[in-house]
């Protein structure tokens, strides 16, 4: 059985928690390659969550 995208949703959403994890420690230790990566796992959460959704929908059509 698929997970129809819910484990991409879920790691998106980890990573993006991460990512404000260490922008937010970059920021208040004044670490601009430590907010730079929180940056970027963010970013990565967010295109992981799309991912996820997308292959929902399409499993959705697919039925």
């Amino acid at each position: 059985m698929t997970d129809k995208g819910f484990s991409d949703k879920l790691k998106g959403s980890v990573n993006k928690i991460k990512g404000e994890a260490k922008d937010q420690i970059g920021n208040a230790i004044d670490n601009t390659s430590l907010q730079a990566k929180g940056k970027l796992d963010k970013l990565k959460g967010k295109a992981q969550e799309k991912i996820g959704e997308l292959k929902e929908r399409t499993h959705d059509k697919n039925k």
